[in-house]
């Protein structure tokens, strides 16, 4: 094929999934450099990319959308007048090739299929329609190693597997407001949220995290979203004074800056903790065994997934190893218990605090004066080497 100047991506979803196909969009940008990259993906993205250098040249917000992407709720009908009109303008911009990277293909192949690009490539399940190119949808599978498959079909490769973000002026601003006061000491970020219950560490786990960080001279903040002050409060009780709330007080950018300013994070396998490996910051990521092998880190030198082997429903006893066992098909296990309590505490306390010596010296106060951030030149932040070694 002639070399694409036009690509579409199709990756309409959360944090963590975003940060999967970074090193496939990174890809893409480093084998066709003069090619547009067009993410067809959500408002927060368009936000978050403002800006922001990387691979992404524009976002594309898409309209509600059964199956792809979906935000409004069932009860919400359809527009299918603005789904026209979206897919109208996504033909006029002639695509060359637009990538299926949402999943299997079995809503999203029939969107992509509508943009009317010269070629269509991604993923598909055995009952999702074919596009011009397809790669099997193989439900355990590394999930950075998934897309650079794809793109792979038409050539693009890159030597930077691991994933990128680069931190820029705005979030280090924002970052900056809510650790006034930290100084030079160590920032410990602990996250205890995630959107399935099975993936949740018990929150009074991370307080005892968060007590043995502090004792360490580590100042340790407490993130969530609104949906998880519950949560939050919980582990600051329990954290007896050592820890400071920051539910609810930053956006996406200012999560960013936090993370980058961090010696070290602490979280269940979620959004945040993806996002550390993405900024260089040092992470403890506690995961179901089933779940490391598609999100789990890629290297070991900042990164220390930590793993439960529960496999069986502790309440019901079905073998939830299996990928159908494990999507709350229906007819199949609904309970809503932690697949990760058999990580012990002591383990992340353990890998915590060995990351916490060996990257205190990152405090947001050095970021500062250091260089590595310049507020009046609007320097941007990446990983650099030194970010990513002990």
């Amino acid at each position: 094929m002639a070399e694409p100047k036009k690509i579409a991506v199709l990756r309409a979803n959360a944090l963590g999934d975003f940060i999967f196909v970074l090193p496939a969009l990174q890809a893409l940008e480093d084998t066709y450099p003069s090619a547009e990259i067009v993410l067809l993906g959500k408002a927060w993205h368009k936000e978050f990319l403002r800006s922001r250098p990387g691979p992404v040249d524009r976002v594309e917000v898409i309209p509600f959308y059964p199956g792809v992407g979906e935000d409004a709720g069932p009860s919400v009908p359809v527009d299918e007048e603005k789904i026209e009109t979206f897919f109208s303008r996504m033909r006029r911009e002639r695509f060359d090739v637009a990538f299926q990277l949402h999943g299997g293909g079995r809503y999203s192949n029939r969107f992509v299929k509508r943009l009317g690009a010269k070629l269509s490539v991604g993923l598909k399940t055995p009952d999702a329609p074919e596009l011009d190119i397809n790669i099997p949808y193989i439900y355990y599978q590394n999930e950075f190693l998934r897309y650079l498959e794809v793109v792979a079909k038409i050539g693009a490769r890159t030597f930077r597997l691991a994933p990128e973000v680069m931190v820029i002026e705005r979030d280090m601003v924002e970052a900056q407001k809510v650790l006034k006061g930290f100084g030079s000491s160590p920032i410990a970020v602990i996250h205890p949220g995630a959107t399935d219950l099975r993936r949740r560490w018990p929150a009074e786990n991370f307080s005892q995290v968060a007590l043995a960080l502090s004792a360490r001279g580590a100042r340790v903040v407490v993130t969530g979203t609104a949906a998880e002050a519950w949560l939050v409060a919980k582990v600051i009780s329990g954290a007896q004074g050592h820890a400071q709330d920051l539910c609810g007080k930053l956006s996406l950018s200012g999560l960013a800056g936090l993370i980058k300013a961090a010696a070290v994070v602490v979280a269940n396998d979620t959004g945040p903790l993806h996002l550390a490996e993405a900024v260089g910051t040092a992470s403890v990521g506690i995961y179901w065994c089933g779940n490391v092998i598609n999100g789990g880190p890629i290297t070991r030198s900042l990164h220390r997934p930590l793993l439960s082997w529960t496999v069986a429903c502790p309440l019901c006893g079905a073998d939830c190893a299996k990928e159908a066992a494990f999507s709350r098909s229906p007819g199949l296990c609904q309970h809503e218990i932690p697949f990760v309590s058999g990580v012990s505490v002591a383990e992340v306390t353990e890998a915590s605090l060995e990351l916490l010596e060996a990257r205190g010296q990152l405090s947001l106060k050095r970021i500062y004066d250091a260089g590595l951030y310049d507020a009046g030149q609007s320097k941007e932040i990446g990983t650099t080497e030194e970010d990513r070694s002990p």
